[in-house]
């Protein structure tokens, strides 16, 4: 007799949401914008003495859209039934429609639902979703436009250091020093670190197509947003006429399906980017994965490197995972069980039910907000 026709249902009991306002460790920027703190909304779900743990980066207004909306629909069912919850939050949301914080509050609880079924079942979550490899290649990410060139070269160079391949860089905030920046980058990481850029769509088509070939001279090997996201005519231009070996990636801003398929259908990008902490959780990804293999296309992991190890390690089309220099340090400060890097690579950590996170309430009470 099966195990599904002997088990008697187990139900999610509780949703449980709190949010914590992290501040940067120096002043951030990228080409388009400039933070000073992040926030991190936590959704904690429990059957029984098992309580488990999923996240989202978003503005309080997420975490209340979880507690008013979806903590209806989701406590009462069934434990295992992780796609019927994620349809329903779906549908509650309708009328607010999918992209922004709705698609980031789902991407939370669905997150916890499955830390919670694998949890349930004594299992790894990556054993529960299918695991296609051990470990998953990372890049380190930083590399700030307010960073001055000396904690630019430290950072990346560090990062050379312990053992990454890859390391990406922010642009386009002052064009005209950007050249000068990515030799510094160059320099301090060697010839055979590959070296990534990411503009956030701060350049110009023309002006991003110029630049291009002179960062090429560097070996800059990933040209991310060279343009707005949402100009996918320029970014298709531009995948056409970089220079060889220099790769177009975007989509680290969908919400939804529809929005990776209509990117993947104009021949945007050589590498389609996707953040489960936005695209509605780990059934979102698997999604944007399963859109990748219809096309032969790989899938890049945006930030959040703790709560992507998992699903990265199961999906097939993942060629790697941002390790994001804020994200990573609040993994660390605010999260039991964060895993950590060794020669590039990042593992799950088998040995943990689930994702292996808990949360350090204790710590983490500190930097707390009401919402």
């Amino acid at each position: 007799m099966s195990f599904a026709s002997t088990r008697s249902t187990i139900c999610v009991e509780s949703l449980d949401v709190s949010a914590y306002k992290i501040p940067t460790d120096s002043p951030e920027s990228d080409g388009t914008f400039a933070w000073n703190a992040t926030t991190v909304v936590v959704v904690e779900a429990t059957a029984g003495e098992t309580r488990c743990l999923g996240l989202t980066y978003a503005d309080t207004a997420t975490a209340r859209l979880i507690q008013d909306l979806l903590l209806p629909v989701v406590v009462g069912r069934d434990a295992f039934a992780v796609g019927r919850s994620w349809v329903a939050m779906v549908e509650a949301i309708r009328n607010l429609g999918r992209p922004g914080i709705a698609s980031m509050a789902i991407s939370a609880v669905d997150f916890a639902l499955w830390d919670l079924k694998a949890r349930l079942l004594g299992l790894p979550l990556v054993s529960l979703l299918g695991m296609v490899r051990p470990a998953v290649p990372v890049y380190g990410s930083g590399g700030f436009t307010s960073y001055s060139p000396q904690q630019l070269t430290s950072q990346l160079g560090g990062w050379a250091e312990q053992g990454f391949r890859m390391v990406k860089m922010k642009i386009g905030r002052e064009p005209e020093q950007d050249v000068d920046r990515v030799r510094q980058a160059r320099e301090a990481i060697g010839s055979e670190v590959q070296l990534f850029v990411d503009a956030n769509g701060a350049y110009a088509r023309k002006e991003a197509l110029a630049l291009a070939e002179k960062f090429a001279e560097f070996g800059v090997v990933w040209f991310e947003e060279p343009v707005s996201s949402d100009d996918l005519a320029g970014l298709h231009l531009l995948r056409d006429r970089l220079p060889a070996g220099m790769e177009v990636a975007a989509g680290e801003y969908g919400y939804d399906g529809l929005y990776f398929r209509r990117m993947l259908e104009a021949e945007s990008v050589d590498v389609l980017q996707a953040d489960a902490t936005r695209c509605a959780g780990i059934t979102g990804f698997l999604q944007a994965d399963a859109l990748c293999a219809a096309r032969s296309m790989p899938l890049s992991a945006h930030c959040g490197p703790a709560i992507h190890v998992h699903v990265c390690c199961a999906a097939p089309q993942v060629r790697h995972l941002e390790y994001f220099h804020d994200h990573a340090r609040i993994d660390r400060l605010i999260f039991d069980g964060a895993p950590e890097p060794r020669d590039g690579m990042l593992a799950p950590d088998t040995s943990r039910p689930g994702n292996g996170l808990r949360l350090k309430r204790q710590d983490a009470e500190r930097w707390r907000i009401g919402f």
